[in-house]
């Protein structure tokens, strides 16, 4: 159901929604809102004042500090673009939301701003850190609709005693001076009260001449203490100055120490420093360059005694081989040998019949090899006269006929009777 939503002038109004093509915003004031179709949202204008805390922070020398700040911020109203980016960014949010928000970027700049200033920048330029701060700052929560109205420093501690180191030299000067002082005021008195004394006792001494020589005497001794005394007094004086330029001595020897030792301790970071960078080299870098160097002579010298054996290995096997193959050429050759020697000794005892048993032994394949051209003939016609055979017998009888014919050949040949060594191997 439509209806009136009202704020104060701490507060902003923005509906969004039907009617609106962008959306409306009322500061201290009403608007119309229709719910089922409108929505509204607030947004407080309070001032917001915020603690920044930034502890253990570097400066430029490397000396960390802590750094309490306070902040006073609030959405800025006055422009609408402003009013429109914080409403984006904060609607609805309450004050201890933005004020999270807000106090993590300024102390975020903080932090920054501290990295860039030494300790007694900080310690002495407050004012110029302050508006450091402010001047960064602002332009990013500008950007955000907050404004920061102020921004101070509350407290610069240190946990190292930086700070109370600081102090110390112009505390011992303040000393000093105080010192002197008083010694030049005592000193001062005493000379007047001297010169007072020496006028009074004066008066006193011309009256008295004329009533008696005998006070002369008096004058005399009283004249000598006095100068007894005079040169006392200076003495002491003397040996207080002595004492307070002693004490000055002191005051500069010790001012020089804490140098020394706040030399020694920035020397003693930077050793530090350039351990950890040195251990950290080691651990990133030498380490696994060493691993990885053993790693790479453990499988080149793996690799390597794998190419020797199998090298070895091969060679083995190529001289074993080349003996097997020597030792069965040797074998067949032996054998060989002893074939052609008994075969010589067989044609030597038995000549002709040995020849004849060879030819003997020949004429199957001889007739397979006179037989043969007529595997290749797919036809054979035959013809015959009269008194001729006819028939598969013709071609036998041809074949036969050619093998009954070798003997003669054979006998014109090698001059080799092949019917009487026949003949006479039988008989035998």
């Amino acid at each position: 159901m439509a209806g009136f939503y009202t704020c104060g002038p701490n507060e902003a109004l923005i509906v969004s929604g039907c009617c609106h093509a962008k959306p409306k915003m009322v500061v201290g004031g009403r608007l119309l809102v229709f719910p089922c179709v409108q929505k509204i949202g607030r947004l407080p204008l309070n001032v917001i004042t915020t603690k920044i805390r930034t502890n253990q922070v570097f400066t430029q020398l490397g000396v960390p500090i802590n750094v309490t700040g306070t902040a006073q911020i609030k959405i800025h109203s006055k422009e609408k673009k402003s009013l429109m980016a914080a409403a984006e960014l904060f609607m609805n949010r309450s004050t201890d939301q933005i004020k999270k928000i807000c106090g993590e970027t300024l102390e975020g700049h903080q932090r920054a701003i501290m990295g860039t200033m030494t300790v007694e920048d900080i310690y002495k330029n407050r004012a110029a850190f302050s508006e450091q701060v402010l001047q960064v700052a602002s332009t990013d929560l500008m950007s955000m609709g907050i404004r920061v109205i102020s921004y101070t420093i509350n407290e610069v501690t240190d946990d190292e005693g930086y700070l109370k180191a600081l102090g110390k030299p112009r505390t011992a000067e303040v000393k000093r001076d105080a010192d002197i002082g008083n010694a030049e005021a005592k000193r001062d008195a005493g000379i007047e009260e001297a010169a007072a004394n020496e006028r009074a006792m004066q008066a006193v001494y011309e009256n008295k001449i004329t009533t008696a020589v005998a006070q002369r005497d008096y004058l005399l001794k009283k004249a000598s203490y006095d100068q007894e005394t005079f040169t006392k007094k200076a003495q002491s004086d003397l040996a207080y100055e002595l004492q307070s330029a002693k004490t000055q001595q002191r005051i500069k020897e010790e001012t020089m120490e804490i140098k020394v030792i706040e030399r020694k301790k920035q020397i003693s970071i930077q050793e530090q420093e350039i351990t950890r960078k040195q251990r950290e080299l080691d651990a990133q870098v030498i380490k696994p360059a060493e691993a990885e160097k053993y790693k790479i002579e453990m499988l080149a010298n793996a690799e390597r005694s794998k190419r020797v054996i199998e090298a070895e290995a091969k060679a083995e096997a190529i001289r074993l081989k080349a003996e097997a193959q020597a030792f069965a050429i040797e074998a067949k050759a032996k054998a060989e040998a002893e074939q052609m020697a008994k075969k010589a000794d067989a044609w030597n005892e038995y000549k002709d019949a040995a020849m004849v048993d060879m030819i003997l032994q020949q004429l199957p394949k001889i007739a397979a090899e006179v037989a043969a051209p007529l595997q290749n003939v797919n036809k054979v016609t035959l013809v015959s006269g009269p008194n001729g055979e006819v028939g598969a017998a013709k071609l036998t009888g041809e074949v036969l006929e050619i093998v009954r014919k070798l003997p003669k050949v054979i006998e014109e040949i090698t001059g080799v009777d092949m019917s009487k060594a026949m003949r006479i191997s039988v008989a035998q």
